[in-house]
């Protein structure tokens, strides 16, 4: 009986003291981030095609041996005739005759450092301070005892990329799924076999997703251990809308948003982050016109009138039977979603004279600057505790903006400290044993 009081009072202590000290006893993890997060490489072969002299082979200077230099994200981005030579080799191409995305004629690309935590840090290394990315995180996990490595790792990934619905071809996407779950196996198995958690930003929480629902439970038993989903955007967004019509500098300076239209309009991914039917209402108009008024159900016709009609076929037949099928399988780890709120969000855009070239009029709404609170919290409203037996924990940070949320003093104290607690667990059960 004594030996029972201290074990419970064992384990109650490491409950109520997530930041309780367990160095040796840390699930290994592993990053997933956004988007804009990753860091991409590109190199220039004998098949490519300038279209200006400052966008021929010898720009940019700087390369490695083998002809590698980098594409995201490079500041000359923001001197206009480097835009267009960053848009013309950042494009990919949608091949209807293989029904799959691919890069533009002569450029090849790659991502650096999978699997290390590396390329997360910073957008550019050469420029830490103002493009600092996940380095606040990564350096609270490392005051935890996570390592680079050892039991921290990194997953970026192509983010120009996405996935597909089932039936359809998605090679780069598909083989970074096959990536992720390698290096998942890999974690665990490097780490005693302890199931690994998985925390990611923005469209990592996307292919997170979609790694769950396309493995069996036994897999996600054994190997995953908890899913901490930062600012996901479950279910799109209406700033997209924008990026489609008008284009959209992500904040970045001096560039003209027309420069990068046609390059963002290629993107698989911008297409899979159009604001879902599934979670936005059919009644509530996001883009109005003097005669047109576009919901989340009028994508195709929406991609039509703005001068993009050769993005309406592989939306219907790639995105949109996929994004519509947002569902949870039973077999769903727990999972926590840590979200920013109270920032003005674009929510209903208005183009006075349908002249899609111009920047909308907007009215705001909530959100975390970029993602609207109805598709935050998407996953939550879809979520059935009796038929997925597993938990599901909604924090909401007030002012707390999209990227703020890797940086923000209050917010990376909730990440970590939930990672504490998850860790706790683990502590608890190595205590039990040894005491027992």
């Amino acid at each position: 009986m004594k030996i029972l009081t201290i074990l419970i009072m064992t384990f109650i202590v490491l409950k109520t003291n997530c930041q309780a000290n367990t160095n040796h006893h840390l699930y290994p993890l592993i990053l997933i981030p956004g988007a804009g997060g990753n860091q991409l490489e590109a190199r220039l072969t004998s098949k490519y095609k300038s279209t200006s002299f400052l966008c021929n082979k010898w720009y940019p200077i700087k390369k490695d041996s083998e002809g590698w230099f980098r594409i995201w994200f490079d500041p000359t981005v923001l001197l206009a005739p480097f835009t267009k030579c960053f848009n013309q080799r950042m494009m990919l191409y949608y091949q209807k005759e293989l029904d799959d995305y691919c890069n533009a004629p002569g450029v090849d690309s790659r991502i650096a450092h999978f699997g290390s935590i590396k390329s997360l840090l910073y957008l550019d290394p050469n420029l830490p301070k103002i493009t600092a990315y996940m380095e606040p995180l990564v350096n609270a996990l490392q005051e935890l005892g996570y390592r680079d490595g050892d039991n921290l790792f990194g997953a970026p990934y192509d983010f120009r990329y996405g996935l597909a619905a089932e039936g359809h071809p998605s090679h780069v996407g598909s083989k970074f799924l096959k990536d992720l779950k390698g290096l998942i196996e890999s974690a665990s198995n490097s780490n005693g076999g302890k199931p690994v958690i998985l925390v990611s930003h923005s469209l990592g929480g996307l292919y997170v997703h979609q790694l769950l629902c396309r493995n069996p439970k036994s897999w996600i038993q054994k190997y995953i251990k908890h899913f901490i989903a930062l600012s996901t955007p479950w279910g799109g967004t209406v700033e997209q809308m924008v990026t489609f019509a008008s284009g959209n500098t992500l904040g970045v300076p001096l560039v003209n948003p027309l420069l990068v239209r046609e390059e963002q309009r290629s993107s698989e991914s911008n297409m899979w982050l159009l604001p879902s039917p599934k979670v936005f209402s059919n009644q509530t108009p996001l883009v109005i016109t003097p005669n047109v008024a576009y919901s989340a159900h009028d994508i195709p016709k929406f991609l039509e009138d703005i001068g993009f009609p050769q993005g309406v076929l592989p939306y219907t037949l790639r995105i949109f039977p996929m994004v519509e099928n947002f569902t949870l399988p039973h077999h769903m780890p727990p999972i926590t979603c840590i979200v920013g709120c109270g920032c003005k969000t674009p929510e209903t855009l208005f183009y006075g004279d349908a002249e899609f070239d111009k920047s909308p009029e907007i009215v705001y709404g909530d959100g975390d600057g970029t993602v609207n609170m109805v598709s935050l919290l998407a996953l939550e409203a879809n979520w059935d505790n009796k038929s997925t037996r597993q938990s599901l924990k909604v924090t909401k940070l007030r002012g707390v903006s999209h990227t703020g949320i890797l940086k923000d003093e209050i917010a990376v104290e909730k990440i970590v400290e939930e990672i504490s607690c998850i860790n706790s667990e683990n502590a608890a059960h190595v205590s039990l044993v040894s005491k027992a």
